[in-house]
């Protein structure tokens, strides 16, 4: 058996849409994790959104909406953005 292979990506803002910079990352770290895999290694691989902050606060407020009812508008974009190169 051998070792599990962990990989995280950083936890982007959902203060606005992704773009090219939250690609790179996630790109990268998805080749690093298929890599290892067609090793046979077991791997672990985390991404995900922080929907707490300033930032994300003052984006919700400019758009007149609760920082949760902005954060729920978003995610289906970010979820999008994940599944176009997975």
């Amino acid at each position: 058996m051998s070792k599990r292979f962990y990989i995280t990506t950083a936890i982007d803002y959902v203060n606005g849409q992704p773009h090219l910079g939250h690609a790179y990352e996630k790109i990268v770290a998805d080749v690093i994790a298929r890599a290892r895999r067609s090793l046979g290694q077991e791997v672990f691989f985390l991404t995900g959104l922080d929907e707490h902050g300033q930032k994300v606060q003052q984006a919700a407020v400019t758009e007149g909406k609760t920082p949760q009812a902005y954060c729920d508008a978003l995610a289906a974009d970010w979820q999008a953005f994940a599944q176009s190169w997975s």
